[in-house]
């Protein structure tokens, strides 16, 4: 029997949570399904620029008194906009779950968006967009967003441009959240020490307020290209920033446990086929990892690395030659179960924390309309064969499908498409 409870109110919203009675916090979050692919490309940026407004005052609290609220009880505030939705969500000692989601509530639907808060949160993002374009880290992610899905929602920055932002005014915001936040897109997930019905009590009163409302559409991604494709953009750093993307299947598609499981075998910790080659081997950077973006109807497997930019044709084409061996050779059965025991055991191990429990609560609803129960996950993850693996490598991570960018100093075209021609042969 799932350990997890969930109750919807008549208006859509749900209240999902879990009792962790051994735990001494209380983790509460509220999350709504909008985020950077809703926007149209005029609006690009304001479910980033509306997350940061909603700390800047409701009609019962200031700034200063929202956040004074929490930490005044020990606890931590704190929020993040994704490609398809947004959480507000705070932690404290368990005793204080009524002001978690007193404050929470008050932030998510009466949030007075002043004309001097925007103007001020205005120059902050502002700052945040060069924060992120002086951050080569950042700066390589999103250039890579850009290849993989260009002209498209999610090939936009999610804090907007210097251009979109300066464009938003109040009744931009008032429009966007009553459009937005409502029943049927509000989830509040809950974890740690606090009953289900305690966490009703505290929190249905005022998300029954919310309109119904409706669920959101996206415009879906375009088929992938076929040819691989190289962007790059020159700073004035010390290292070279490299980036490969491939897209993939969404996070409905039952080919993601096998997906999962071969980026953990590419790049996801030490033991993995790219850290072992590219660093313990070769010393060309200091860490090299690999992830997956998966979202509704696609993704993408993502591979990344520091490094000085005489090594960058080197780095790409050992780079593609381990992708290239998973294509045509599975993997041994031992190497597969140690990437099976590493990811059900980072699972595990992070929810074990209440913060943690509580995404996987937010995570699961808004991507599958349930909550997942962690034992399924891993038997499905040891359910995957070394074939299985290298069927989706196959699928997926073909040349033609490739996107390749760097950022720093002289990110060469010419070099990076001589090593797309040689890698992997």
């Amino acid at each position: 029997m799932s350990q997890y409870r969930l109750t919807i109110l008549p208006n859509g919203a749900r209240i999902a949570s879990i009792e962790m009675p051994h735990m001494q916090s209380v983790s509460v979050g509220l999350w709504t399904g909008v985020g950077g692919r809703h926007e149209p490309k005029a609006l690009c940026g304001i479910s980033h620029f509306t997350e940061h407004l909603l700390f800047k005052g409701t009609a019962r609290r200031s700034a200063r008194k929202i956040t004074e609220a929490v930490e005044g009880v020990g606890g931590y505030l704190n929020a993040f906009t994704t490609e398809d939705h947004t959480c507000y969500y705070a932690k404290a000692a368990a005793n204080h779950l009524g002001t978690l989601c007193d404050v929470l509530a008050d932030m998510y639907l009466h949030s007075r968006f002043a004309p001097a808060e925007i103007e001020r949160e205005r120059e902050v993002i502002r700052e945040e967009i060069l924060m992120v374009q002086d951050t080569p880290s950042q700066h390589v992610e999103e250039l890579l967003s850009e290849t993989l899905w260009p002209d498209h929602p999610l090939g936009r920055p999610l804090t907007g441009t210097a251009q979109s932002i300066a464009r938003f005014g109040r009744e931009d915001f008032l429009q966007f959240t009553r459009k937005f936040y409502t029943g049927r897109t509000t989830i509040a997930a809950v974890a740690g020490r606090a009953g289900h019905e305690d966490v009703v009590q505290a929190l249905a009163p005022a998300l029954s307020a919310l309109p119904a409302g409706r669920r959101l559409r996206y415009l879906p991604p375009r088929p992938p290209r076929e040819a691989p494709t190289i962007n790059t953009s020159p700073q004035e750093i010390e290292q070279l920033h490299l980036a490969l993307g491939y897209p993939v299947c969404g996070r409905r598609d039952d080919r993601r446990y096998a997906l999962k499981l071969l980026s953990v075998l590419l790049g996801e910790n030490m033991s993995s086929r790219l850290f072992q080659k590219l660093r313990e081997r070769h010393g060309l950077c200091y860490s090299i990892q690999s992830g997956l973006v998966s979202l509704d109807d696609t993704g993408a497997l993502t591979i990344g690395a520091a490094l000085d930019s005489s090594r960058q044709e080197k780095a790409l084409v050992l780079i593609l030659a381990e992708v290239e061996r998973l294509r045509e050779r599975p993997p041994s059965r031992s190497e597969l179960r140690k990437a099976q025991d590493y990811t059900i055991g980072q699972t595990l191990m992070g929810l074990e924390s209440t913060t943690n429990q509580m995404m996987w609560i937010g995570e699961s609803l808004l991507a599958y309309d349930a909550v997942v129960d962690p034992c399924v996950v891993e038997k499905r993850l040891l359910a995957v064969t070394p074939e299985e693996v290298t069927s989706v490598a196959r699928a997926f991570l073909g040349r033609e499908r490739l996107a390749v960018v760097a950022a720093g100093p002289d990110p060469c075209r010419l070099r990076l498409g001589r090593a797309l021609e040689k890698g992997g042969r």
